[in-house]
């Protein structure tokens, strides 16, 4: 049981999941106001364009309602195809998706841009590592060229003093 917590504690801890839950909350109040714009801004001007009427009000009466005698009780209910609503749904749908999308498209965008810097920071890390590295190689290359030159130098005047003891020891 003591592995089932602690892996929980591990998964709630993740920053996608806490991630997760602050763009679930953004996302239900995002969608609040978007269908307040709809519902209380676009629709309204929607319905006075077409004559004054709430959209979602829309309907198609297959059966009208029954009243009973006294004309104010409902005997029996009016069946109706409410497509208003469905309209206004839409709407809503995609004023949201478009949203989104814009929202996303940003991000996208920036991100993009970002990872494209960090291309070219990384690119010019290496380049200038790469530089450094073959600054090092040409430097060790003469030192060592420095180097095997003194020995040729040393072994020169080595051999040049045993021929010089050799040329003395024959006279």
């Amino acid at each position: 049981m003591g592995t089932f917590w602690s892996d929980f504690k591990k998964f709630i801890s993740k920053g996608n999941v806490i991630d997760l839950s602050i763009g679930v909350v953004i996302g239900g109040a995002f969608g609040k106001i978007t269908s307040s714009l709809v519902a209380d801004i676009i629709m309204p001007l929607v319905g006075l364009a077409v004559g004054g009427m709430d959209v979602s009000q829309w309907k198609i009466v297959l059966k009208e309602a029954v009243l009973a005698a006294d004309g104010v009780t409902v005997e029996a209910a009016e069946v109706a195809v409410r497509y208003g609503n469905f309209l206004q749904m839409i709407l809503d749908f995609l004023i949201i998706a478009f949203s989104i999308f814009c929202v996303l498209r940003v991000v996208m965008h920036s991100k993009k841009k970002a990872e494209a810097q960090a291309a070219a920071e990384a690119a010019e890390a290496k380049a200038k590592a790469d530089a450094e590295a073959k600054e090092a190689a040409e430097k060790a290359a003469a030192e060592a060229a420095a180097a095997q030159k003194k020995i040729e130098d040393e072994r020169a005047e080595e051999l040049a003093l045993l021929r010089e003891i050799r040329d003395s020891l024959k006279k």
